[in-house]
């Protein structure tokens, strides 16, 4: 029962990745998309472990235009990272340690910038290359497919965008152009 339902999840997660998107670039409010995908991963964790704690905090710019994107597609990047950067934040041991996820937005003029920032443990020089590849993943088995950076990944640069990973022992900075 538990390999088959790990083999149902691998099989959705591919289909997700190989499916094209026939979403409409439409105006969108990329601040909201940014609240309302912070919350639906916060209180998803919350539902699957009661002992999951973590604050987060929205630094979201207020000039920030309507931005012709496939909402739903940018929807899931947000969502795939945050999760991850939440996830990181748990796997902390308690001690002393506040985990924080900070999600702001930045528009310079030209393109728009969404930062993910946790203060987790980091991602490890030797494997910082790999990632964004299909089925890499770093969780333990049964918990993660390797598949949610994958698709952000190729989401953010059908969009003609890029997902850059800036990372330390003191967390992680995942910035989307």
């Amino acid at each position: 029962n538990h390999h088959g339902k790990r083999a149902e999840s691998i099989v959705k997660g591919m289909l997700e990745h190989s499916r094209t998107s026939n979403g409409v670039k439409e105006p969108t409010d990329i601040n909201k998309l940014c609240d309302e995908f912070v919350r639906l991963s916060y209180h998803g964790l919350r539902a699957k472990n009661k002992e999951f704690n973590c604050d987060y905090k929205l630094d979201l710019d207020p000039n920030m235009p309507l931005i012709h994107v496939v909402s739903q597609d940018i929807g899931r990047v947000i969502l795939n990272v945050v999760n991850n950067a939440f996830q990181a934040c748990s796997s902390q041991s308690q001690n002393e340690y506040k985990p924080l996820v900070s999600v702001s937005t930045k528009y310079p003029g030209d393109k728009v910038e969404i930062s993910i920032t946790d203060n987790g443990p980091g991602i490890p020089d030797s494997i910082k290359d790999k990632i964004f590849q299909p089925f890499f993943t770093t969780k333990p088995t049964g918990q993660g497919t390797g598949l949610g950076l994958s698709l952000a990944y190729d989401i953010i640069k059908a969009h003609g965008g890029e997902i850059k990973l800036d990372s330390s022992s003191n967390g992680s900075v995942f910035t989307i152009q």
